[in-house]
């Protein structure tokens, strides 16, 4: 690894949130919504959202935003939502009775979320391809 890429990594803030209680099929498109935005723009969407687990991802990336201000000293207002992704984690299993003696099972699935933040870095404007 050259120094460029140890200074690139340098710049990502993580937050991990395991456990929620939310399938990864109703998280993912909460979390594609929010990727690339400003944090502040984030976590206002995430409040205005009437999903029920919008509450746990705005959490997730306060908690990030703390990470980056605690830990690395960033500032507040370029932090930006880099990624942003869910994976399986473990399914509670329970049942109900049914009608006749049978049973139907209801699954209870969990995720982990982890978002990963970034200072914004300014571009040069140009003007087309050519410049």
């Amino acid at each position: 690894m050259s120094k460029l890429e140890k200074k690139v990594d340098s710049k990502i803030v993580r937050s991990v949130n395991k456990n929620v209680r939310s399938s990864t099929r109703k998280l993912n498109p909460i979390l594609k919504s929010i990727v690339g935005k400003k944090v502040d723009v984030a976590i206002r969407d995430l409040s205005f959202s009437n999903k029920r687990i919008s509450n746990d991802v705005k959490k997730t990336i306060s908690s990030a935003v703390a990470n980056a201000e605690n830990n690395y000293q960033y500032d507040i207002d370029k932090l930006i939502v880099k990624e942003a992704y869910c994976g399986k984690q473990v399914v509670m299993k329970r049942f109900r009775a049914r009608a006749k003696g049978r049973a139907a099972e209801i699954m209870k699935p969990y995720s982990n979320l982890t978002i990963i933040l970034s200072e914004q870095i300014k571009k040069s404007e140009g003007h087309g391809t050519k410049s």
